[in-house]
């Protein structure tokens, strides 16, 4: 189901019986609006999960100016980057201590390795992410084209339980991981 950003953005409009867009920039309200929001959504969705289609690791390339504070090293943050779930060591996507300024990564280490969400194509959306991104969107189209909240209200429930349908089809498509370095197991002995 390879979908371009038209095309969920249509879907959306759809939701709402408003009339489907050719183009970002035709002029009309619907697409408009479509413009004006689609990115954000589809960005703050992207963010609000660690998507396995949307997650990368990368070697992150050492800058050669220093930080004024707090750590030795600035790395350069990947292209598309969205959202750092971990840092680590080469070999090893946890376990280092960093901090995210402008776009770059500070830290201790001489090299880092970044888990990070990323914004991937449309195209390699899964079809439950799609189907919760064009749910959100229809959610936010509602207001500016029809200018009702108690319609608005009924779609951001949907899209919520689109969402959480999404986050499990995706949360199942890898063995779960096991609690590291819990204080109170680390107590037992």
């Amino acid at each position: 189901m390879a979908l371009t950003a038209l095309e969920l953005c249509s879907r959306a409009l759809l939701r709402l019986g408003a009339q489907t867009i050719a183009s970002f920039d035709e002029g009309t309200g619907e697409a408009e609006v479509a413009a004006g929001l689609y990115e954000g959504v589809r960005d703050a969705l992207l963010s609000s999960h660690p998507w396995s289609f949307a997650t990368g690791q990368s070697t992150l390339p050492r800058l050669s100016a220093t930080p004024t504070a707090d750590f030795r090293y600035a790395f350069q943050l990947p292209t598309g980057f969205l959202r750092a779930l971990s840092a680590g060591a080469p070999g090893s996507g946890r376990g280092l201590e960093y901090r995210l300024l402008e776009d770059r990564l500070h830290c201790d280490a001489e090299q880092v390795t970044l888990t990070y969400i990323f914004r991937p194509a449309e195209s390699a959306f899964p079809g439950f992410f799609a189907a919760a991104l064009v749910a959100r969107l229809s959610a936010e189209f509602c207001i500016p084209l029809t200018e009702s909240t108690t319609r608005a209200q009924m779609l951001f429930g949907q899209a919520e339980t689109e969402l959480r349908q999404a986050r499990r089809a995706d949360s199942q498509q890898a063995t779960p991981r096991a609690i590291q370095g819990f204080p109170l197991i680390q107590a037992r002995g």
